[in-house]
Protein backbone atom coordinates (compact mmCIF):
# COMPACT_ATOMS: atom_id res chain seq x y z
CA UNK A 1 0.00 0.00 0.00
CA UNK A 2 2.89 2.41 0.52
CA UNK A 3 6.58 2.09 -0.49
CA UNK A 4 9.18 4.81 0.32
CA UNK A 5 12.78 4.25 -2.03
CA UNK A 6 15.56 5.84 0.00
CA UNK A 7 13.83 9.09 0.12
CA UNK A 8 15.63 12.10 1.51
CA UNK A 9 14.13 15.77 2.86
CA UNK A 10 15.68 18.87 3.60
CA UNK A 11 14.01 22.07 5.64
CA UNK A 12 15.13 25.38 4.81
CA UNK A 13 18.45 23.61 4.03
CA UNK A 14 19.29 20.94 6.73
CA UNK A 15 18.53 17.37 6.29
CA UNK A 16 15.83 15.91 8.01
CA UNK A 17 15.25 12.60 6.58
CA UNK A 18 18.03 9.91 5.16
CA UNK A 19 17.56 7.64 2.61
CA UNK A 20 14.25 6.10 4.38
CA UNK A 21 12.91 2.65 3.25
CA UNK A 22 9.50 1.98 4.85
CA UNK A 23 7.33 -0.95 2.88
CA UNK A 24 3.78 -1.02 4.20
CA UNK A 25 1.69 -4.06 3.05
CA UNK A 26 -2.24 -3.86 2.16
CA UNK A 27 -4.56 -3.71 5.80
CA UNK A 28 -1.55 -3.54 8.13
CA UNK A 29 -1.12 -1.52 11.33
CA UNK A 30 2.43 -0.32 11.08
CA UNK A 31 3.95 1.95 14.13
CA UNK A 32 6.61 4.43 13.53
CA UNK A 33 8.31 5.45 17.03
CA UNK A 34 10.79 8.33 17.92
CA UNK A 35 11.59 11.14 19.73
CA UNK A 36 10.48 14.82 19.47
CA UNK A 37 12.35 15.80 16.45
CA UNK A 38 13.22 12.60 14.99
CA UNK A 39 11.82 13.21 11.72
CA UNK A 40 7.94 11.50 11.88
CA UNK A 41 6.09 14.38 11.10
CA UNK A 42 8.15 15.30 8.32
CA UNK A 43 7.94 12.00 6.95
CA UNK A 44 4.52 12.13 7.34
CA UNK A 45 4.57 15.62 5.41
CA UNK A 46 6.61 14.26 2.41
CA UNK A 47 4.24 10.96 1.98
CA UNK A 48 1.11 13.54 1.76
CA UNK A 49 3.22 15.87 -0.72
CA UNK A 50 2.96 18.61 1.86
CA UNK A 51 6.86 18.86 2.20
CA UNK A 52 8.85 17.83 -1.22
CA UNK A 53 11.69 14.82 -1.02
CA UNK A 54 15.11 16.34 -2.91
CA UNK A 55 15.73 12.56 -4.01
CA UNK A 56 13.99 8.65 -3.64
CA UNK A 57 10.60 7.69 -4.31
CA UNK A 58 6.87 7.56 -2.83
CA UNK A 59 4.22 4.88 -3.99
CA UNK A 60 0.97 4.43 -2.98
CA UNK A 61 -0.81 1.42 -3.74
CA UNK A 62 1.47 0.89 -6.57
CA UNK A 63 1.57 4.54 -8.18
CA UNK A 64 4.57 6.76 -8.14
CA UNK A 65 3.44 9.88 -6.22
CA UNK A 66 6.85 11.68 -5.38
CA UNK A 67 6.04 14.81 -7.30
CA UNK A 68 2.38 14.59 -7.21
CA UNK A 69 0.64 17.54 -5.86
CA UNK A 70 -0.91 17.06 -2.23
CA UNK A 71 -4.70 16.53 -3.89
CA UNK A 72 -3.46 13.38 -5.61
CA UNK A 73 -3.03 11.76 -2.34
CA UNK A 74 -6.29 12.12 -1.02
CA UNK A 75 -8.38 11.33 -4.70
CA UNK A 76 -6.42 8.19 -4.00
CA UNK A 77 -7.79 7.67 -0.62
CA UNK A 78 -5.25 8.51 1.79
CA UNK A 79 -6.83 10.38 4.75
CA UNK A 80 -4.53 12.13 7.27
CA UNK A 81 -4.83 13.41 11.16
CA UNK A 82 -2.14 16.24 12.55
CA UNK A 83 -0.28 15.83 15.46
CA UNK A 84 -1.73 19.33 15.51
CA UNK A 85 -5.43 18.04 14.75
CA UNK A 86 -5.83 21.82 12.41
CA UNK A 87 -9.30 21.94 12.77
CA UNK A 88 -11.48 25.35 11.57
CA UNK A 89 -11.88 26.31 15.16
CA UNK A 90 -15.36 28.52 13.85
CA UNK A 91 -16.56 25.50 11.83
CA UNK A 92 -18.58 23.03 13.43
CA UNK A 93 -17.64 19.88 14.09
CA UNK A 94 -19.54 18.70 10.98
CA UNK A 95 -18.42 21.27 8.70
CA UNK A 96 -14.85 20.10 9.81
CA UNK A 97 -15.03 16.33 9.06
CA UNK A 98 -16.56 17.55 5.46
CA UNK A 99 -13.78 20.14 4.63
CA UNK A 100 -11.51 17.91 2.27
CA UNK A 101 -15.11 16.86 0.45
CA UNK A 102 -15.63 20.27 0.27
CA UNK A 103 -12.32 21.27 -0.28
CA UNK A 104 -12.10 19.00 -3.52
CA UNK A 105 -15.17 20.26 -5.09
CA UNK A 106 -16.98 17.02 -4.31
CA UNK A 107 -20.20 15.76 -3.85
CA UNK A 108 -20.87 15.57 0.53
CA UNK A 109 -21.05 11.72 1.42
CA UNK A 110 -23.49 11.79 3.84
CA UNK A 111 -23.40 7.63 3.86
CA UNK A 112 -19.96 8.01 5.26
CA UNK A 113 -20.26 10.75 7.46
CA UNK A 114 -23.10 8.69 9.28
CA UNK A 115 -20.75 5.81 9.22
CA UNK A 116 -17.89 7.60 11.07
CA UNK A 117 -20.63 8.83 13.48
CA UNK A 118 -21.27 4.85 14.33
CA UNK A 119 -17.80 4.91 14.97
CA UNK A 120 -17.53 6.81 16.92
CA UNK A 121 -21.19 8.37 18.28
CA UNK A 122 -19.16 10.67 21.00
CA UNK A 123 -18.99 13.22 17.78
CA UNK A 124 -22.01 13.01 16.64
CA UNK A 125 -23.14 14.13 20.00
CA UNK A 126 -21.23 17.44 19.35
CA UNK A 127 -21.57 17.09 15.38
CA UNK A 128 -23.04 20.83 15.47
CA UNK A 129 -20.79 22.50 18.15
CA UNK A 130 -18.24 24.65 17.29
CA UNK A 131 -14.71 22.86 17.25
CA UNK A 132 -13.20 26.24 19.58
CA UNK A 133 -15.39 24.53 22.21
CA UNK A 134 -14.15 21.01 22.17
CA UNK A 135 -11.42 19.62 24.43
CA UNK A 136 -7.72 18.94 22.95
CA UNK A 137 -9.13 14.72 23.24
CA UNK A 138 -12.59 15.82 21.27
CA UNK A 139 -10.37 17.43 18.83
CA UNK A 140 -8.24 14.39 17.72
CA UNK A 141 -11.47 12.40 17.60
CA UNK A 142 -12.62 14.99 15.28
CA UNK A 143 -9.85 15.25 13.21
CA UNK A 144 -9.55 11.30 12.89
CA UNK A 145 -13.32 11.74 11.47
CA UNK A 146 -12.15 14.07 9.15
CA UNK A 147 -9.07 11.53 7.74
CA UNK A 148 -11.43 9.08 7.81
CA UNK A 149 -13.93 10.98 5.13
CA UNK A 150 -11.53 11.11 2.51
CA UNK A 151 -8.91 7.96 3.48
CA UNK A 152 -10.39 4.83 2.63
CA UNK A 153 -7.29 2.68 1.73
CA UNK A 154 -4.07 4.67 3.64
CA UNK A 155 -4.46 6.78 7.19
CA UNK A 156 -1.92 8.18 8.37
CA UNK A 157 -1.80 9.02 11.91
CA UNK A 158 0.87 11.63 13.40
CA UNK A 159 0.58 11.91 16.89
CA UNK A 160 -2.88 10.24 17.57
CA UNK A 161 -2.59 9.89 21.42
CA UNK A 162 -0.03 13.23 22.22
CA UNK A 163 -1.57 15.57 25.00
CA UNK A 164 -4.61 13.34 25.43
CA UNK A 165 -6.50 12.17 28.54
CA UNK A 166 -5.98 8.49 29.83
CA UNK A 167 -9.73 7.66 29.17
CA UNK A 168 -9.98 9.08 25.20
CA UNK A 169 -6.85 7.63 24.86
CA UNK A 170 -7.92 4.67 25.32
CA UNK A 171 -10.76 5.60 23.37
CA UNK A 172 -8.91 6.32 20.66
CA UNK A 173 -7.06 3.05 20.21
CA UNK A 174 -10.27 1.30 21.04
CA UNK A 175 -11.51 2.93 17.30
CA UNK A 176 -8.05 2.48 15.46
CA UNK A 177 -8.56 -1.04 16.59
CA UNK A 178 -12.03 -1.45 14.87
CA UNK A 179 -10.49 0.41 11.89
CA UNK A 180 -8.36 -2.65 11.04
CA UNK A 181 -11.31 -5.23 10.75
CA UNK A 182 -12.26 -2.34 7.82
CA UNK A 183 -9.81 -3.35 5.37
CA UNK A 184 -7.63 0.17 6.32
CA UNK A 185 -3.77 0.33 6.17
CA UNK A 186 -2.96 2.45 9.02
CA UNK A 187 0.75 4.21 9.71
CA UNK A 188 0.67 5.90 13.51
CA UNK A 189 3.65 7.66 14.82
CA UNK A 190 3.93 7.99 18.62
CA UNK A 191 7.29 8.64 20.74
CA UNK A 192 7.15 5.58 22.34
CA UNK A 193 4.66 2.68 21.51
CA UNK A 194 3.11 2.40 25.59
CA UNK A 195 -0.77 3.36 23.47
CA UNK A 196 -0.24 1.30 20.28
CA UNK A 197 1.86 -1.83 21.11
CA UNK A 198 -1.25 -3.76 20.88
CA UNK A 199 -2.32 -2.59 17.37
CA UNK A 200 0.89 -2.91 15.50
CA UNK A 201 1.31 -5.20 12.86
CA UNK A 202 4.66 -4.21 11.93
CA UNK A 203 7.19 -1.50 13.77
CA UNK A 204 9.86 1.22 12.63
CA UNK A 205 12.07 3.45 14.72
CA UNK A 206 13.05 6.74 13.30
CA UNK A 207 16.30 8.64 14.82
CA UNK A 208 17.98 11.56 13.28
CA UNK A 209 15.77 11.07 10.33
CA UNK A 210 17.34 7.49 9.94
CA UNK A 211 14.72 4.28 9.74
CA UNK A 212 14.70 1.10 10.66
CA UNK A 213 12.39 -2.00 10.52
CA UNK A 214 12.13 -4.24 14.02
CA UNK A 215 10.66 -7.74 14.51
CA UNK A 216 7.81 -7.27 16.43
CA UNK A 217 7.87 -9.53 19.70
Amino acid sequence: MLKTDAIDTFIAGTQILRSVNVDMAINKTVGMIGRNGAGKTTFMRAIMGVLPVTSGSIFINGKDVTKAPAHIRVQLGVGYMPEDRRLIPEFTVEENILLPLDALGKTRDRQRLEWIYELMPEIARFADRKAITLSGGQQKLVALGRALIIGRSLLLLDEPFEGVAPALAQRLIEVIAALKSENMTILLTESDHVHSESLLDELYVIERGHVEHKTMK
